[in-house]
């Protein structure tokens, strides 16, 4: 076997003890455990809903980062209120999905990287994890990139993109040692920042005024009439903005912050059930917030033309025409020069709040991406490092490449930067969807817990349909490539993409088949064959 300690003992051990600490002193700030209080009667209580809550607000995070506003403000500007059935769409599914993560962290005592560590072999499991941790490092270029630019609004551009990004470094490390003062208390400043985002967000949608009609048509009514190349490449880009791997991972961490005993059912299925009704208040509450950006873009900015923003900004006499193109294509906005033209529209405090919102965003994602690869690199690798060490290695991957774009190009740029980074999270969200899928699915490792048909069926069908997103956008990429070793590379890559997807499919009926057996020694005779 590869590793010297039992794995399968290991797991149920985890599972049985609510009190397991780690050793190291610098771990994340699941060494507190919450313990819920006894109510003394059955039934629904708020008081253990409260108890409960926070980690699916750290969680929603995820669905508020900036990549999420940028593809929000785009979809507006360039679809008006049609895509936003495919914002609902996505959001809902996101909640299936955390909901699996959450049950998993629950039911098991594990996260979702520590089971793969038991049930996968040893080189598709370090595939794996450098999947997900590609996916946590172009997370974090969106939140580089979002703070730098609110940085720059927010000083009037004396301090450039790339100081902002700089400024990153020294934030980051700040808010690290947050978890040093409680676990109630860093749940309740992602509120505070969650509530800065409503508040601003907010206020844009108050002074823009959108038609609510229109608005609940475009949630419930699912169309696109007259929409092209261009608004279905926004559509993906929301679905790849919405639901992010690395987020799937982290979620099934948070839920170990309660103390629930394991050895009862009805404990496990109470925690179930108060961590669903938590997801999904905090899911709305961003649901809300991406229909504030959505709604007022498409209300104030839908087919607007460059110059029709232009004249109004030079009557406004706005300090930024510099970075507004005198032409008459249709209006392209981004996250800078959204900020620019609600100023224009709506006065400087429209500007300075918007960059207030965005800062929050971008802040606020910092964190739960610097927690997500704790957790991964812990399961996956078996291999802990201090939060230093670990925000040190991620913050320089993901911000050296932002800053020489920064540096030697354009705005522009950083836009088109964070529109592959959203459409890379959706390539890349397979291999946290059949990870949860099939582990979810196991009655050995869930128990009573197991998946039931309609939920492996709809887990089936959301898995085909990120696929299908997925090659649309493949096809459509190839599409505008003009040197033959472009395709080449891009071939490659598909072909290793295509087989590690369809190997992992495979991996996953082993295991399924597998662990069937559920005694102790059949449950370790089936850790050795999928090690072996």
């Amino acid at each position: 076997m590869e590793d010297s300690a039992d794995p399968m003992r290991e797991q149920e051990d985890n599972a049985s003890n609510n009190n397991v600490h780690h050793s190291c002193t610098d771990q994340t700030y699941l060494n507190e455990k919450i313990v819920i209080p006894e109510t003394g009667r059955a039934g629904f209580s708020f008081r253990k809903l409260w108890m409960f809550t926070g980690p699916g607000f750290l969680m929603s995070i995820a669905f508020l980062d900036p990549g999420n506003i940028e593809s929000d403000l785009q979809s507006g500007a360039a679809a008006k209120f049609k895509l936003l059935w495919v914002l609902l769409l996505s959001t809902f599914l996101g909640l299936l999905l955390q909901r699996l993560a959450a049950r998993l962290g629950v039911v098991t005592g594990l996260h979702l990287a520590e089971v793969c560590h038991i049930y996968y072999p040893k080189y598709p499991r370090c595939i794996l994890w450098a999947m997900i941790e590609i996916a946590i490092i172009g997370s974090d270029m969106q939140e580089v990139i979002g703070t730098a630019i609110a940085i720059n609004l927010l000083s009037s551009q004396r301090i450039p993109v790339w100081g902002g990004v700089i400024i990153t470094i020294v934030d980051t490390i700040g808010f690290l040692f947050l978890d040093k003062y409680g676990l109630r208390k860093l749940e309740a400043f992602f509120a505070l920042l969650i509530a800065i985002m409503a508040i601003t967000f907010g206020y844009e949608y108050v002074v823009v005024k959108p038609n609510q009609g229109q608005i609940v048509k475009g949630l419930f009514y699912p169309y696109c009439a007259g929409c092209g190349r261009a608004e279905l490449l926004q559509a993906v880009g929301i679905v790849g903005a919405i639901i992010m791997p690395h987020n799937i991972y982290l979620h099934s961490a948070l839920v170990k912050s309660r103390q629930v005993d394991r050895s009862k059912p009805s404990e496990v299925k109470e925690a179930n059930m108060y961590y669903l009704i938590e997801c999904s208040v905090a899911l709305f509450v961003s649901l809300l917030i991406n229909i504030f950006v959505i709604a007022v873009f498409g209300a104030a900015f839908y087919q607007k033309s460059n110059m029709d923003v232009y004249d109004v900004c030079a009557k406004s006499g706005s300090p930024y025409l510099h970075v507004l193109p005198k032409d008459n294509n249709t209006l392209e906005v981004d996250i800078f020069k959204g900020g620019v033209v609600l100023g224009c529209y709506f006065g400087s405090p429209a500007l300075y709040i918007w960059a207030v919102g965005i800062l929050a965003a971008g802040q606020s994602s910092t964190m739960t991406g610097t927690y997500s690869g704790q957790f991964v690199m812990e399961g996956f690798l078996n291999l802990s490092w201090t939060r230093f060490k670990r925000v040190t290695l991620t913050r320089s991957l993901a911000i050296v490449p932002t800053l020489l774009v920064a540096v030697f190009q354009d705005m522009s740029s950083l836009s088109n930067m964070n529109d592959i980074l959203n459409v890379l999270q959706s390539i890349l969200l397979p291999f946290a969807l059949i990870p949860i899928l099939t582990f979810t699915s196991l009655r050995p490792l869930m128990h009573q817990f197991t998946n039931g048909v309609i939920c492996k069926i709809v887990g089936v069908l959301i898995t085909l349909l990120i696929l299908t997103i997925n090659a649309y956008f493949v096809v459509d990429y190839v599409e505008q490539l003009e040197r033959v070793w472009m395709y080449v590379i891009i071939g490659v890559i598909l072909l290793f993409y295509l087989f590690f997807v369809f190997y992992l499919l495979w991996l996953s009926c082993v295991v399924a088949g597998v662990t069937c057996l559920n005694t102790g020694q059949e449950r370790r005779f089936t850790y050795e064959i999928l090690q072996n």
